[in-house]
This record gives C-alpha cells, structure tokens and sequence, in this order.
C-alpha cells in the first residue's frame, strides 16, 4: 500500500531540521520504523530501542525500497540517500506535527489506564469517515506513525494515547492536536513509572490540557481525581444518575458479550455489542459521548458500535469442545478484575492461566494477592499462573509454573 504523503525529501528535511545527501526532490508518500516493512516511496526512520537500534538496519532498508534512511548524524556517512537529524524520535514528532498541519479534521483522542483500545475501536464505528490505526499504537511511535498514515479522505482521526510517565503525553500533544480527549479511567497501570495514583491522574490529564480551543473533555463519573476545572465543556459517562451518558439494564449473553441501555438527559438507546465483556459497556458510552460531541447523529453511532469489532487478543472468544477467552494483550488490576468477572459468568465449570501484572511497584503483592482472592469468589475451579505470581496462585488455591 502506498502512504497518503505528498512529499518530498526536502520536505522531510525541512520539518526536521534535517540535512539530505540526495536529490531532494525525491517524492515521498510514507514514514517507515521497520526496516522489514518498507513501502515504496518511503523514509525509513531509523529509532533507537532498548534492545535494537534501527541504524543497524539503515542499509537494509535503503536496499529493499526506501527513498531514504532518516539517521542521527555521523551513524552513516556513506549512506545514500539520507537525512542526517540530531535525534530521530524528534524527528519523527515533527513529521507527525508536519502531517497533523495538513489534516483539515477533529481528532478523537483516547487515553486511561486500561480499555484505551477497545474505546478507539468502538469510536471507529460510531463515526462515519473516521480514520483509526488497526494496532494498539499509542506511544512515543505509534502515535505520530498513527498520524502520518492517516490518508487525506479521513473525515475524522481517532487516536490513542498511552502514558507510562509524566510528560508522555504532553509531549505528543503537537501531533495531535484533538478536539474531544477521553479518559477511559484511572488504574494501578504504570504505577513503578508514575510514582503515585495522583501523578496517575496528572498524567492523563495532560490530554485534556492539550484540548483545542472549545474542546470537549470526556470523563468517567466516579473518578473524584479528575474532577478538575478546564475551559471546554465535560461530559461525564458511567452508572451514576447525574452522569451524562448513563448505562442501565446491563446484561451479558454467553459468550460474555454485552446488552444494555444508554440514557442522555432525554433519550435512551438500547446496544448490543459484539465485544465480550461486561465492562465494555463503559467504553460504549465513552465513544457514544466523544461521537455526539463532534456532531454523529446519535442513533449513526449506536448503530456503528453494534457491529464494531475489538482488536486482537483482547477479550477473543474462540468456541468449539471448550471455550477459550484469550484477553492476553496486557495485564493489570483492572482488566483482569474484567476478564475474570465475564468468564465466570459464562456458562460451564471455568478456570484461569494468568501471567504477571507489570509495573505496579509496591502494590504488587497486594494485588496480585487481590486477583487471586477475586478468582475464588467467582468461583473460577483452577487458576494457573505462569511466571512471577506474587502470591496470586496461593490465595486462589492454584499453582504456579515457571515461565517457558
């Protein structure tokens, strides 16, 4: 697939501050990080990892198609063609800055601690024209390569933001540039690189602190922590009955896949989603209440979130002899709390093979000793950790192997 760029090699330059050795006048029509990837009309930008180091693989892209290698100078000095930056992951921002100066469109932007995916994908549906990456990009990469991709027919650009530190988010805000930020909620997610649950709450707030001028910001109502003043309007969505977007009625049929009714302050909308999982009924009313607010008729967004489909590995239900519910993405407190509640309300005798949660810092035991608690009470018969288990396995009354 040809990328939506209309560029040049001197464009990139340009927007990077970079230096080419090359004709300039090279057309340019995408951004590339992956070596093994490259389109034809790309630049490859060359990022450093922790464990790998795209200058590495500079060469090899050039060789397999790339107009172009984006490098850090004096990496490469015999390498044609190719820019020379002082940094290639600011190089990269300020292409995305560069492409989201070109996009004539709102953005939808989408962070939380979990359900950031499936609320993007829901939002997918509910607009018409909408624009959203198929992959989970919403870091330092994903989210300007998001950006750079989105083709010039996009009526609506829907994005998500990750955070595992103060001042991640902030710093991508100039690609992004949103009319209607989100936050889905507020979790132990992160909380080894945040340090606290109110640097939690800073941090995602900093997407409602990047809102355009009249932006709306749209939040959980039972989130105390974000109750906090911004010049736009809010709406609020949850179970609460002052809350903006209220959920009623909820059920769940068995494959876990959820039925209920959103209410605004004077209509209701019954929904059935094709996502499994209780709790997907909150990312529902999220997208619902982002959707309405840049103007999708409301009854176009239910009918767009009936059929939208969630992303991989998160909360897939493959049925035959057994069931099988792989939500193996990601794992924290909340959405293994999610996971379990909807297996065990499911039909059948259930059990659990669960890895480690992450980056909890000194909530780690306690909360894996809570997840193993919860297991035994929805009555889960065997719960199987796999790798480092923090006591989950011996407070759900289960084992624990060591990791492949």
């Amino acid at each position: 697939m040809i990328g939506p760029l209309n560029w040049t090699l001197a464009t990139v330059a340009a927007a990077t501050g970079g230096l080419v050795d090359g004709d300039p006048t090279m057309p340019v029509r995408s951004i590339s990080t992956d070596s093994r990837d490259v389109e034809p009309g790309a630049v490859f930008v060359a990022l450093r990892g922790v464990n790998h180091d795209g200058h590495d693989h500079a060469g090899d892209a050039v060789a397999e198609g790339a107009v172009a290698a984006l490098v850090e100078h004096g990496t490469h000095p015999h390498l044609v063609p190719r820019i020379d930056v002082d940094n290639t992951l600011e190089a990269l921002r300020s292409l995305a800055v560069q492409r989201r100066s070109e996009l004539d469109l709102p953005v939808v932007a989408v962070t939380g601690s979990t359900g950031k995916t499936s609320t993007k994908d829901l939002l997918a549906g509910a607009i018409p024209g909408a624009w959203a990456s198929p992959h989970s990009y919403n870091n330092e990469v994903g989210v300007p390569l998001t950006v750079l991709s989105t083709p010039d027919d996009a009526e609506v650009l829907v994005i998500e933001v990750g955070s595992r530190g103060l001042g991640h988010i902030r710093w991508l805000m100039p690609t992004i540039l949103p009319l209607v930020g989100v936050i889905t909620n507020l979790g132990l997610v992160h909380l080894e690189t945040f340090g606290s649950r109110d640097a939690i709450a800073d941090g995602k707030w900093e997407l409602i602190e990047g809102l355009v001028a009249g932006g709306t910001a749209v939040l959980p109502d039972n989130e105390p922590r974000l109750r906090r003043p911004h010049p736009g309007p809010t709406v609020t969505f949850g179970t609460a009955p002052d809350a903006s977007v209220r959920i009623t009625d909820l059920s769940t049929d068995d494959q876990g896949r959820p039925s209920f009714v959103l209410h605004t302050h004077d209509r209701s909308f019954p929904l059935s989603l094709r996502m499994s999982g209780a709790h997907h009924a909150l990312h529902a009313a999220a997208a619902f209440a982002a959707a309405t607010a840049i103007g999708v008729p409301a009854e176009v967004a239910i009918d767009g979130m009936s059929t939208a489909a969630g992303s991989a590995w998160r909360m897939e239900i493959r049925s035959g002899r057994y069931t099988v519910v792989n939500d193996s993405y990601n794992a924290n407190p909340t959405s293994m709390t999610a996971a379990l509640q909807t297996v065990a309300a499911m039909p059948g005798r259930s059990y659990a093979v669960l890895g480690e949660m992450a980056e909890l810092g000194d909530a780690t035991d306690a909360e894996h000793e809570r997840i193993g608690r919860l297991a035994a009470e929805l009555g889960i018969e065997l719960v199987v950790s796999v790798g480092p288990d923090h006591g989950l396995a011996k407070v759900a009354g289960g084992i624990n192997v060591a990791s492949p």
